[in-house]
């Protein structure tokens, strides 16, 4: 079926609404662009890293997810993967995107009770990915995956959240990638 007038089809872009304090798995499943983790298989990640621990560290005790970064590393360690810390004081220019699977965000998000927001701060995992050439914001609190652009529209988003200084840059590579240290591009 022709698209007419040579518009292209928009790329399927896979996105995991928010759910309890699910954010880790949601962003783990969005950078990653399918459902490969889920509520359950996080726990047994939990029970490995602490087996011996009745209040579990990596997770909160109300069992409704706010997992830790342990979790999502041994999560993409199960995968060949590694997260590797952006350091914050780099320029992003040396950031080699081209070798770079996703980024996964770690920021301050406000604590809401229905309608009331109080003076709380969380923390929220969120996913950044790049997918037939565009760059996507995967936050599972957004209705839908929001388009960054290309390379700078990228570039640019990540300068804004990390400019007040509270978020935390994970990036998505394979082993070999963090080990060649190719997704760092230096001067």
């Amino acid at each position: 079926m022709s698209q007419g007038s040579g518009a292209q089809p928009k790329p399927s872009v896979y996105h995991e609404r928010q759910r309890l304090e699910l954010c880790a798995i949601h962003a783990l499943n969005n950078v990653l662009q399918q459902r490969l983790f889920s509520q359950e298989a996080a726990d047994e990640i939990c029970k490995r890293l602490a087996p011996d621990c009745r209040l579990n560290p990596h997770r909160s005790f109300l069992g409704t997810g706010n997992y830790d970064i342990n979790v999502i590393m041994a999560a993409l360690q199960g995968l060949g993967l590694t997260a590797v810390w952006w350091d914050r004081r780099r320029p992003l220019t040396q950031l080699a995107l081209p070798h770079v699977l996703g980024l996964i965000l770690n920021l301050p998000a406000p604590v809401s009770l229905g309608l009331l927001t109080l003076p709380l701060r969380r923390r929220h995992w969120v996913a950044l990915r790049q997918v037939d050439g565009v760059y996507y914001n995967l936050d599972s609190k957004l209705r839908a995956p929001e388009a960054l652009g290309d390379e700078d529209g990228l570039r640019s988003f990540l300068g804004a959240v990390l400019a007040p200084g509270l978020c935390q840059v994970l990036v998505v590579v394979t082993k070999e990638v963090e080990e060649k240290n190719s997704w760092l591009q230096l001067d």
